[in-house]
């Protein structure tokens, strides 16, 4: 378990990290640090931008257009990157939102929305959902930010699928067959999570899914789980046998 400092509030920068280096935050930090925090000079804040580690941050100026951190110490270097893609149906908002939090809690790299013939729900609100990755990122210790790509037809992924990546396809017809003997049978390296719309998979979209050479089958068990709880019932069972929650 690496040692995560729980109490001390975290924030992600778009800015470079590293030596004895002052920061400059740009306004909306700044004003969530001194106005929302409530943060003056000589407190200190932990700062990660997904590149260069986690960073102690201590406040030399402050105020509401441009705080100014000086960097003292590196109190995590930045880890080795999963390759494990998030690729789901969109829901609708409050419960997209629960579904990308997550998401980023369990090890996703990136965040694909994948339009299916029983996608109820396509208006996607870009900003929102990066707004929650960082978020989540911020509050759960992870310094790691998943991309988000755009949403892509699910015809158009499989025409375009890597065979190198295996692809978990997350399957409400699977039944009866165990996810652990599933995943141990995968081809390991890196991964795509596919999680269906609430009205499942049409017929035609499974023929072509299983068409895939680099595909594995997953059962999510004997009960039918909504989409976004079958994203973190799936993310357990392949960070598990495959991901980086295997013993070393």
């Amino acid at each position: 378990m690496p040692d995560y400092d729980f109490r001390t509030k975290r924030l992600f920068v778009e800015l470079d990290l590293g030596g004895d280096a002052s920061v400059t935050l740009n306004r909306e930090a700044s004003h969530y640090l001194i106005t929302v925090l409530r943060l003056g000079i000589g407190d200190v804040i932990l700062l990660f931008n997904g590149r260069d580690g986690e960073w102690l941050g201590q406040i030399d100026k402050a105020d509401k257009k441009s705080a100014v951190l000086a960097l003292v110490k590196q109190t995590r270097p930045q880890p080795e990157r999963t390759d494990i893609d998030y690729l789901f149906a969109p829901i609708k908002t409050a419960r997209l939102d629960y579904l990308v939090q997550k998401a980023v809690e369990m090890g996703a790299s990136r965040l694909v929305p994948v339009i299916t013939k029983h996608t109820q729900f396509s208006r996607l609100n870009e900003e929102r959902m990066r707004a929650n990755i960082i978020e989540a990122a911020e509050q759960c210790g992870v310094l790691h930010v998943p991309d988000l790509a755009p949403e892509i037809k699910l015809d158009a992924l499989l025409a375009q699928w890597d065979s190198a990546r295996t692809l978990i396809f997350c399957d409400e017809r699977a039944e009866g067959e165990d996810p652990i003997a599933a995943l141990q049978a995968a081809k390991r390296g890196p991964i795509g999570v596919l999680i269906g719309p609430e009205g499942g998979f049409s017929s035609e979209e499974r023929a072509d899914l299983l068409k895939l050479p680099s595909v594995t089958r997953l059962s999510l068990g004997p009960r039918i789980l909504r989409a976004d709880t079958a994203g973190v019932a799936a993310f357990a069972l392949v960070q598990a046998v495959l991901g980086d929650w295997r013993m070393k």
